[in-house]
């Protein structure tokens, strides 16, 4: 062999081992692309430009028909599908175990992420806009005053407020606007225990800004001058602004050795101190004290007057609940104040208010942001995305609750419905830190009013809307009875 055919043939061999690598180079490329390769997003679609789908989810939202924007879509995605709401690609879960893995998941794979327009009206401080180690510690100053056994002191001062109300707003009228009264009413009870204002007048001054507020913060983000949104952020601010006199003014008092840490919520948060030695700041304070009142009044204000609507429309059931409430009154003796222990004992009549809480649940559901990409069920879900979920899901769903449009009590006897089925309070550690606080409200003035009026309706097809909680359309009028005990 020359020596030009011993190069040719190194040559041709180094060609082909060089081959051969690339060959297997590539193919390895290949399958560990193919490995990597990220799943697929969930199936669904992202609506028009800029708006996404948040026209029509707020629409269904107002017509009080929020579980049909999750079922129309189910009916084509199934029951995990992409949507794009305020602003956010977003991916909704409408079944126990997507509510049961949001509930498990937060500062793991997601944290809450209320939309940007509530999160600017009630504030950046408030608890629904804070993460992680910020979050526990403001909720932990939160339950020093929503914990069980302050509660136990509040039963008293809103069993004499709701006795006071009924005998200046119900008694002698032999008709009465349900929604409006209550409204009212929750509204002082909720400035007498968060802040200890008694004076009418300071309670009617802050009812127009505080309805402003609520009426705009479920907006678009779009601050113009005459907007709904842009008049919610000028209302919040100005009941902040008379929130920092009365903090003023409750340090002076503290300082001076008037009254007591635990008098209301806003004396224990300017006592709290969280364990590494760190008072709130005033913004932390006002914030929460806006959060509070509104999160407490509204949610207290809708379930009390629609259980009323619900007991109309089952005299059986209305029967059943006067008899709890009299045997509760007569064991304890008439003139005594309602306890907590009396709550305890209205085993029936929480059963009325969580199957009202199962129909007309006053948050249609919440919102998280993803913190790190993560695969659920086959489906990619990109980090900085939004997770939904949808509380009509399960509330309004056949498979968890027979005959879901039917008012049935008992379906919370015994060991009540699956896990993560019944979630008006939501669940996990971002639980509504409330809940107990409402119940005690409602249970009270549900008492009270039971036991002193029976009622029908003046229209018993009255309409239920949503802005943007439910509310019946014409402020449910009821015709009274006044019972004699």
């Amino acid at each position: 062999m020359t020596l030009a055919e011993a190069i040719n043939n190194q040559r041709a061999l180094f060609l082909g081992a060089g081959i051969l690598l690339l060959s297997i180079i590539f193919q390895l490329w290949r399958s560990s692309s193919r490995r990597s390769s990220p799943l697929p997003l969930p199936p669904g679609s992202y609506g028009l430009p800029f708006f996404g789908e948040t026209l029509q989810f707020l629409y269904t939202q107002r017509r009080n028909l929020s579980w049909t924007f999750v079922d129309d879509r189910v009916s084509v995605y199934g029951e995990i599908f992409k949507t794009h709401l305020f602003g956010v690609p977003t991916v909704l879960f409408s079944n126990p175990a997507g509510n049961k893995m949001i509930f498990t998941s937060e500062n793991k794979l997601c944290h809450v992420a209320w939309p940007p327009s509530i999160v600017n009206v009630l504030g950046k401080r408030a608890l629904i806009a804070l993460t992680g180690d910020e979050a526990k510690s403001l909720r932990k100053a939160l339950m020093t005053f929503l914990r069980p056994e302050a509660l136990q002191v509040y039963t008293g001062r809103v069993n004499k407020s709701a006795q006071s109300f009924l005998e200046e707003n119900w008694r002698g009228r032999s008709e009465v606007k349900v929604f409006p009264l209550l409204k009212r009413f929750i509204f002082r009870i909720a400035c007498e225990l968060l802040m200890s204002r008694y004076n009418r007048q300071e309670q009617e001054m802050l009812e127009k800004p505080f309805s402003t507020m609520v009426h705009g913060q479920m907006q678009l983000p779009i601050r113009l001058p005459g907007t709904r949104y842009s008049k919610a952020i000028v209302a919040a601010n100005l009941l902040r602004s008379q929130f920092q006199l009365w903090i003023e003014e409750r340090k002076r008092d503290l300082a001076s050795g008037k009254g007591l840490p635990d008098d209301d919520m806003l004396s224990c948060l300017l006592t709290y101190v969280s364990e590494n030695g760190t008072p709130l700041s005033d913004e932390d304070i006002k914030d929460n004290i806006l959060l509070m009142l509104f999160a407490g009044h509204d949610t207290s204000t809708l379930v009390t007057a629609l259980a009323l609507r619900y007991l109309a429309l089952n005299p059986d059931i209305f029967d059943a609940v006067y008899r709890e409430n009299k045997e509760i009154l007569e064991e304890k003796g008439h003139g005594k104040p309602l306890s907590w222990a009396d709550i305890q004992k209205m085993k029936l009549s929480w059963r009325v208010v969580q199957e009202t809480l199962r129909l007309q649940p006053p948050s249609q559901g919440s919102f998280r942001k993803v913190i790190q990409t993560f695969e659920y069920n086959g489906f990619r879900i990109p980090n900085a995305w939004k997770l939904y979920w949808s509380v009509n899901s399960t509330h309004r769903n056949a498979k968890y609750f027979e005959e879901p449009d039917k008012f049935d009590p008992s379906r919370f006897e015994g060991a009540g419905p699956a896990p993560c089925t019944f979630v008006p309070f939501g669940g996990g550690a971002r639980m509504c830190p409330g809940n107990e606080f409402a119940r005690m409200v409602i249970m009270v003035l549900l008492h009270h009013i039971v036991i002193h009026f029976s009622w029908t309706l003046v229209d018993p097809h009255e309409i239920i809307t949503v802005d943007p909680m439910p509310f019946p359309a014409k402020g449910l009028p009821i015709n009274l009875v006044p019972r004699y005990v």
